[in-house]
């Protein structure tokens, strides 16, 4: 990420915080708090775009949503140790792979006893619901403590492709991304402002699937969607934006405004990721790489 960049996101932060403070219900935000793939890789170079697995922050229509809870999840819960409020939030899960749940039992506001935590997800590829996911990790000997000591009212809801969740004026809508790793992807929809967010897309087995994830998709404002990965044998050096050319195919099709790839692979270094962006906008100029603490604006404010 190039400082112009990186002096972007800051604007958005500066920009909108004070905004969503004085009006929260007339803002529709997504920040960024985890950005990779697969396992957790913070080290020298991966600094400026970030080490933390998937995990973003969506304030829209006075609600609070949570799309995944990766390590990033650890670092939104601490941000929001500092409100005076009691929390109500929805945190989405995609599917219940280790990169996607390993922040939950380090997710502070979880252990207060004034919060309240709505918890969705479908059934993993074992059956086991997403309650019984999240229970199991936090057992012995993976985690010294077990999800019953979490003091805060969480009610689970189990989901599958197809279900929509309504929360007022703002509609989640869910359909199936990956079948092999059982997992969805997620649409928020609200007044005439939309995101996906679909971070386990592939190589699309066929025309069908590419149409239905596509209409699924269709003209969103913000289309947040992950890079496929090579096999581990495979030499990255030289991949350049092959590995992203899914994901904008997908935010062509779909006709999005904006494309932010996100779940970076543990392996992809930031200069790496500097020179995919400015491959990749040859061809889809309205593109971004996510980055830790960027925010952005669906409404333009």
């Amino acid at each position: 990420m190039s400082n112009f960049q990186r002096s972007q996101s800051q604007n958005y932060v500066d920009k909108t915080a004070n905004s969503q403070v004085n009006n929260p219900k007339t803002n529709f935000l997504v920040r960024f708090w985890g950005v990779r793939g697969l396992i957790p890789s913070p080290c020298d170079y991966t600094q400026r775009y970030g080490g933390n697995t998937g995990c973003v922050e969506v304030q829209v229509g006075g609600k609070c949503l949570i799309f995944d809870g990766g390590t990033g999840l650890r670092m939104l819960g601490k941000n929001w140790l500092a409100s005076p409020q009691p929390i109500e939030a929805h945190l989405f899960f995609t599917n219940a792979q280790s990169n996607r749940i390993h922040g939950f039992p380090f997710f502070a506001p979880a252990f207060n006893a004034e919060n309240t935590l709505h918890i969705y997800g479908i059934a993993a590829s074992n059956s086991a619901s997403i309650k019984q996911c999240l229970y199991d990790q936090m057992l012995q000997p993976h985690f010294p403590y077990p999800l019953q000591v979490m003091e805060s009212q969480l009610h689970f809801h189990n989901l599958m492709p197809g279900n929509t969740v309504n929360l007022d004026d703002v509609t989640i809508t869910t359909a199936l991304i990956n079948q092999t790793q059982k997992s969805i992807g997620y649409r928020v929809d609200w007044q005439e402002y939309s995101i996906a967010y679909v971070t386990d897309i592939h190589k699309f087995a066929d025309e069908s699937e590419k149409e239905r994830i596509g209409q699924f998709t269709k003209g969103v404002n913000l289309l947040i969607a992950n890079p496929s990965y090579p096999p581990p044998t495979f030499d990255k050096s030289d991949a350049g934006d092959l590995n992203y050319q899914t994901a904008v195919s997908l935010a062509q099709q779909a006709g999005a405004k904006q494309l932010v790839i996100s779940h970076h692979h543990p392996d992809d270094r930031d200069d790496f990721l500097d020179s995919v962006l400015e491959e990749i906008k040859a061809n889809f100029p309205q593109v971004v790489l996510a980055s830790e603490g960027m925010i952005l604006p669906v409404i333009k404010i």
